[in-house]
């Protein structure tokens, strides 16, 4: 899954990576959490960037209570999935990030680990998005899709974000009319494209939000070593 990203670089590399003109103060965000306000771009406003909460509420449900429960929606079956089919038809969106976060279980320790791109560019997950309204208000909510996990994530989660490298991915994510091309874009991410390390066990706070979040813990010695 991913649980915790963040997007905590200079607005410029989010301007040439995704070829749009920011306009507004972005807010870095080291700890983006579900139910937390992030950016993401859609199809309707191509050309910027816009908040969503995280945790997709289907436009259909009774309440607008974000709980969390959607932050990830996984790639197999999403088109027939309730939550999920219309979205992945006509609502898809692009999530900017520069690392996501997993964890290791060590007795009943959860230890975080910061993933990000080996060569330290800009991340851009597939989301798709939804827009929940009775009448008077409104709320915008997205999940990021899943894929299974490459050789790299395969030590540490059964599953990973699905990624769009190109702008050609990207431009088509958000465009295709075709379903058959939106699902056949959601692959597993090509082997040795992402490194990890240990950080400290303060990022398991959702309320924690600085950079020295993102900072390097040295892993325990090991009987070996």
């Amino acid at each position: 899954m991913c649980g915790r990203y963040s997007l905590a670089i200079p607005k410029e590399q989010i301007e040439q990576r995704l070829s749009i003109q920011i306009n507004q103060a972005l807010k870095p965000s080291y700890n983006i959490a579900p139910t937390h306000q992030a950016y993401v771009m859609t199809a309707e406003q191509p050309l910027r960037l816009q908040p969503m909460y995280w945790g997709l509420i289907p436009h259909w449900s009774k309440q607008a209570k974000l709980t969390g429960k959607h932050i990830n929606a996984r790639k197999e079956g999403i088109q027939t999935k309730p939550s999920f089919r219309l979205s992945v038809r006509y609502r898809r969106c692009l999530v900017p990030a520069d690392s996501f976060y997993e964890w290791r279980t060590e007795g009943q320790v959860k230890i975080p680990y910061r993933i990000h791109n080996t060569d330290l560019s800009m991340m851009v997950m597939a989301g798709i998005w939804d827009e929940w309204t009775d009448g008077q208000s409104s709320i915008r909510t997205f999940s990021i899709i899943t894929t299974p996990p490459n050789e790299e994530m395969q030590s540490i989660h059964t599953r990973m974000p699905l990624f769009l490298e190109t702008a050609n991915q990207q431009s088509a994510w958000l465009s295709s009319t075709d379903l058959n091309e939106v699902l056949g874009m959601m692959n597993v991410l090509e082997n040795n494209r992402l490194s990890m390390y240990r950080i400290s066990t303060e990022l398991n706070k959702p309320q924690n939000n600085y950079a020295e979040l993102q900072k390097a813990v040295p892993e325990p010695p090991t009987l070996f070593s």
